[in-house]
């Protein structure tokens, strides 16, 4: 089974590289990697061009014009381009361990969509990181053990690999545990809920939005926690002008229990 990464980004190329890297040295290479770029300038082209012509799998840049922060519209351009079955979508801060795509290819089921997790780096820390180009991805459990004795990352329980079985499954229905830096679903689900809702423009909730859409379909949600994680970086706080309006957006969602995008992927494909 092929899988698609949908790798998100805006003009934030040091962190990118690091992600790319991260995704270069996969032990599963089973996938391809659609960076989904909503709107960078003209570095982050040259740096996904650079890694694709020495990657060890299919890469490809898909852009839009900077109208804002729109990224369910490039995540909708990327998804009506992939040629994958199943979809992975991270965002262009989060850097995977070599494990990540066969993680979350041992996840993944039948009519369920996958939350995957997070451990936080410090700004410090993650300044260090990007101007030393370290392979953070390949740390072992004690560095991370001692970064976090520092008090370079917020936790370590994202790294630990537990075989939670059924108990993966509980609380599936619960929406908010689905996070738009780490999380998977089939492509056939995805174009069921006709993909992300690009009435939620700015900051906020359009991950919340296709996992209450995906669950009024019948799809469940797994827990991807100690299994799949990543290693968020620090970034400054996103402009959050628009939070309260796409807030109110998705419970009147949930509240007509609809499970299609209004403006969504349809107009891709």
């Amino acid at each position: 089974m092929l899988i698609t990464l949908i790798v998100a980004t805006y003009n934030r190329p040091d962190a990118l590289r690091a992600v790319l890297a991260g995704f270069g040295e996969q032990n599963d290479r089973g996938f391809e990697l659609l960076v989904a770029d909503d709107g960078s300038r003209n570095e982050t082209g040259r740096l996904v061009a650079d890694f694709a012509a020495g990657a060890p799998v299919d890469v490809r840049h898909v852009w839009q014009e900077d109208l804002g922060f729109r990224v369910a519209a490039v995540r909708n351009r990327a998804a009506a381009l992939a040629a994958g079955e199943y979809f992975v979508f991270v965002d262009g801060d989060c850097v995977p361990q070599r494990d990540f795509v066969a993680r979350h290819r041992a996840l993944c089921e039948q009519d369920w969509a996958v939350a995957g997790n997070r451990l936080l780096l410090s700004e410090a820390v993650t300044h260090r990181v990007l101007r030393e180009e370290l392979p953070i991805g390949r740390w072992r459990f004690g560095a991370w053990i001692a970064a976090r004795l520092r008090g370079d990352i917020n936790r370590v329980l994202p790294l630990l690999r537990l075989p939670l079985g059924p108990m993966r499954k509980l609380g599936g229905k619960r929406w908010p545990r689905l996070r738009g830096c780490n999380m998977a679903m089939w492509r056939c689900d995805f174009a069921r809920v006709n993909g992300f809702d690009e009435s939620f423009q700015g900051w906020g909730f359009e991950d919340s939005d296709i996992a209450v859409r995906l669950i009024n379909s019948g799809v469940s949600i797994k827990k991807g926690a100690f299994a799949a994680g990543v290693l968020h970086l620090w970034h400054r706080e996103n402009d959050r002008a628009r939070e309260g309006e796409n807030w109110q957006r998705l419970q009147q969602r949930i509240a007509n229990g609809e499970t299609r995008a209004t403006r969504g992927l349809d107009q891709y494909t």
